[in-house]
């Protein structure tokens, strides 16, 4: 596992003033809430869309930022902030602040080494990278793009039992330490902006590597896939891609599959979150996928202190849908959660500037949490609270 960075995360602030003397100025902007303007006029209306996209009118993703606006920081002063460490360990992983890399799928739509440029990315910064089981690359070739540096695997949980344990051995086998099971995708939502463009990439055979790569699969359409088979594993990949029937007695099958953490990703509700608890699950992640499922969906913040409450510290509680500032992570955290998952940021910072550009996005997302704890009078992450926050 890579050495999680001792150094200040908000001296990059300083090595940015610092460049500027010789004139050297960032190549994208340190307000992340900038990139996707930038995103949008550099990719395609499918690809752009397709990240950027929400389900039905996107009422949830704006809920999701609203959500952030109805809280407020209080800063507190004269504590003795001179010294500050925001490192912590989530299910097992060291990490040099509460912040992974949420899974994304498709990412060679926003820049050719997609997956593998994120891999690179995130074990040169130390931050844990979570791969989607729609990856462009395959879980080998993403592990060993990211070397020593700390990865978790999301499983969009197929029909098919055999391909599911296979795609757990793979992500075992391949280094990945904390399974991410996504609960709330086992079918697509109405998405206005794919279907205008008539754009799935998956029907394209972009975002199935993970599929064709496998022999289970492999099996099942014939043989490696070739031109001479590609249909058949296309149909076969949408005959299995979601399974609407699971339910949570199903969830035993992933603690015989899999012996390290498994977080579920999808909760909303604090009986689903108890539910889980009860099962063994040691995490559960408040997510509603980013807007991205179900228009007019509760914002996953205003989700958030529910179901930290409801699990009463007997599972991790992480924080996903709507991140893209450091103060919007200090929020998060102050309400419960033990770390933050980013998401459309670094997918616009990938498609701007490939590995640098996801670095930049995690320089600037950490940076920018340290100096807003700091200047609130708070030191470490288990210091936020809900005393850190008031209702605007």
């Amino acid at each position: 596992m890579a050495e999680v960075p001792v150094s200040s995360l908000a001296d990059f602030q300083n090595s940015i003033y610092l460049q500027g003397l010789g004139d050297v100025r960032p190549a994208l902007p340190t307000d992340l809430t900038g990139l996707e303007e930038l995103a949008e006029r550099s990719l395609s209306a499918q690809a752009f869309g397709y990240v950027a996209g929400s389900a039905g009118t996107g009422a949830t993703a704006r809920a999701n930022r609203e959500a952030f606006d109805r809280w407020r920081i209080v800063p507190r002063m004269l504590r003795d902030v001179s010294e500050r460490d925001l490192s912590v360990e989530v299910l097992g992983t060291a990490m040099p602040s509460p912040v992974l890399l949420a899974p994304i799928g498709v990412q060679s739509i926003l820049h050719p080494d997609g997956e593998l440029a994120v891999a690179r990315a995130a074990a040169a910064e130390g931050v844990p990278m979570v791969l989607s089981t729609a990856s462009s690359y395959s879980i080998e070739e993403v592990a060993e793009a990211n070397g020593e540096g700390p990865r978790w695997y999301q499983l969009y949980w197929p029909k098919d039992r055999d391909l599911a344990v296979s795609f757990l051995e793979r992500a075992k086998a391949a280094g990945y330490t904390a399974l991410v099971v996504t609960l709330d995708t086992f079918t697509l939502a109405w998405r206005p902006r794919d279907l205008d463009q008539a754009y799935l990439p998956f029907l394209r055979g972009i975002g199935v590597a993970n599929y064709f790569s496998d022999p289970v699969f492999q099996k099942a359409v014939g043989g490696p896939v070739t031109d001479a088979n590609r249909s058949t594993a296309l149909l076969h990949w949408v005959a299995n891609f979601g399974n609407p029937s699971l339910t949570w007695d199903d969830l035993i099958f992933l603690r015989e599959h899999w012996d390290g953490p498994i977080a579920l990703k999808g909760i909303q509700h604090p009986d689903d979150a108890r539910q889980a608890v009860d099962a063994g699950m040691d995490g559960v992640i408040v997510s509603n996928h980013g807007g991205r499922q179900v228009d007019g969906a509760v914002a996953s913040l205003d989700a958030l202190g529910t179901i930290v409450d409801a699990v009463r510290g007997q599972a991790t509680v992480l924080f996903d849908s709507g991140i893209r500032t450091g103060a919007d992570a200090a929020k998060a955290l102050a309400l419960g959660a033990k770390a933050v998952m980013v998401a459309r940021p670094y997918a616009y910072g990938l498609a701007l500037g490939g590995q640098a550009g996801v670095q930049h996005v995690l320089r600037c997302l950490q940076a920018e949490l340290e100096l807003t704890m700091v200047l609130a009078g708070i030191t470490r992450p288990d210091e936020l609270s809900l005393e850190t926050l008031v209702r605007a």
